[in-house]
């Protein structure tokens, strides 16, 4: 038994802890006790959650947590010099110097573990060498850890943020376990003022802490995996087994695992931190309903988005450097945003299609349509504007998805030249369950706001009881599937 319990404990490259899973909740509910022990001893509760978060993260990705405290600690003494040097009114270039080497150190480890048998590859290909790729270990949630550090030091260089007071501080900071593995990507501006205030957990935020985790739950748990092993798996690991409106609809089935696998991580991420006393942003806002390409990088993945913008096309020239800088800029960024996805030429791909989407919006929104950038459609031309906006991100999903561009032009001919409408209804049948989730999925993303609202009222005024029977209730519903093969988190590969 002792050793069934050390194996359940220690690294387990097939069992990272997740959310979803019966262990994370087992330890969530240990140190959730531990914690509020700790509520009145501030120190000593940093110092109890920046070890758990270290915990969970060797959970994830074994002895490799050095990195976290590597990118942590150099990152804390380059901010701190970088701010003594500023009250100094010192040479702005030792600054820049600094900041250089912040992204050497940061970019460098990442470069390392994500792109060097990219890189080494495609060097390979073209000198006509045979290249064997290296077993390099992924740490889980590299690119999220270091581009939140890196945008503290950048935020300290640009005087935006007075850089924080302690490494245990910073420490906790960075490692902080909800959001540590796939965002979202918390800017230290939003969450060091909570870090020392006295610990507060209000109705209101327990009440929207637990709806949080239930919806996010359900999303990963029922929904996302549910669709991915029954239905998605089958039809992108052979497309060419397949009619055309049967990869149409694997299609569609990944456009909604996707979004319920992130969006669900998200959720419960601001959930967890929540019922700890903190806030997140939101990081997912009905991205399907968007009337433009513009509008879905808004609403998906909302907090990436932002660092993209804030700290690549911005200083890339952003656009005040002409119309035509400001186009390339928009594709150079989202190229570098596909490739932050992973090394593969498909992930570049699906970038560089997002960017030329989002140049050419611009320069039709202002040269043809002549709209602000706040114009909302409304009738028929909104209902024009979402689907085909929906359209061409699902066109982008399949090379998003699939590991080459042989399969995603398979997905596609099938699509354009071995339809078979006849087809849908027989498989729509054969999958019923799977296709009712999905519209279940899609059909949630028009629920007004006020609608979650009124939930979270609900649970508030039921007060710590009922909110104690809905947790239970998600455990329950996590006992239930635990038989079933829960999956890893989608953006644990990045």
């Amino acid at each position: 038994m002792i050793d069934n319990i050390l194996q359940q404990l220690t690294y387990n490259p097939d069992a990272p802890l997740i959310f979803s899973s019966g262990l994370f909740l087992f330890l969530f509910l240990g140190f959730s006790l531990v914690y509020m022990l700790l509520q009145r001893t501030q120190t000593l509760r940093l110092l109890f959650v920046t070890a758990f978060s270290y915990y969970f993260y060797y959970k994830s990705s074994g002895f490799y947590f050095f990195l976290l405290a590597v990118v942590t600690l150099s990152d804390f003494l380059i901010a701190r010099q970088i701010a003594s040097l500023k009250a100094q009114s010192a040479s702005r270039s030792l600054q820049k110097w600094l900041v250089a080497l912040s992204l050497v150190i940061d970019l460098g480890l990442l470069g390392y573990f994500k792109y060097t048998n990219f890189f080494a590859g495609m060097w390979a290909q073209m000198v006509g060498s045979n290249f064997q790729p290296w077993d390099i270990f992924l740490p889980v949630g590299i690119s999220f850890f270091t581009f939140q550090s890196m945008s503290y030091v950048i935020d300290v260089y640009r005087g935006d943020l007075k850089p924080l007071p302690s490494i245990l501080d910073y420490a906790f900071y960075v490692s902080f376990f909800p959001q540590l593995v796939a965002g979202p990507i918390v800017r230290a501006r939003d969450f060091a003022p909570q870090i020392r205030k006295p610990l507060e957990i209000t109705q209101e935020m327990f009440a929207r802490g637990v709806f949080f985790i239930m919806i996010g739950l359900f999303k990963k748990a029922v929904i996302s995996d549910y669709i991915s092993l029954n239905f998605v798996d089958r039809i992108f690991d052979n497309p060419s087994l397949y009619s055309g409106v049967e990869n149409l609809l694997g299609a569609y089935g990944y456009a909604m695992q996707i979004y319920c696998d992130f969006s669900g991580y998200s959720d419960m991420a601001i959930g967890i931190a929540l019922l700890l006393g903190f806030r997140f942003p939101m990081n997912f806002n009905a991205p399907y309903t968007s009337q433009s390409i513009t509008d879905f990088w808004r609403r998906w993945h909302i907090s990436l988005s932002s660092w993209i913008r804030d700290y690549i096309y911005i200083s890339l020239g952003g656009n005040r450097k002409g119309k035509v800088r400001q186009y390339v800029n928009l594709i150079v960024t989202m190229l570098l945003g596909g490739l932050w996805h992973g090394a593969s030429l498909n992930f570049v791909a699906w970038g560089g299609m997002h960017g030329v989407a989002l140049a050419i919006h611009k320069w039709m929104r202002e040269k043809v349509f002549h709209h602000d950038k706040h114009y909302q459609s409304h009738g028929w031309r909104r209902v024009v504007a979402v689907v085909l906006t929906f359209h061409f991100v699902v066109f982008c999903w399949i090379f998003f998805r699939n590991h080459t561009f042989d399969a995603s032009w398979t997905m596609i001919a099938k699509m354009f030249t071995d339809f078979h409408p006849e087809l849908f209804l027989q498989v729509v049948k054969g999958y019923w369950v799977v296709f009712a989730m999905m519209l279940f999925g899609y059909v949630t993303h028009f629920i007004p706001d006020s609608w979650n609202e009124r939930c979270v009222s609900l649970i508030q005024r039921g007060g710590v009881l009922l909110g104690a029977v809905l947790i239970t209730l998600v455990i329950y519903i996590v006992i239930q599937v635990k038989s079933s093969e829960i999956q890893p988190f989608i953006y644990f590969q990045f």
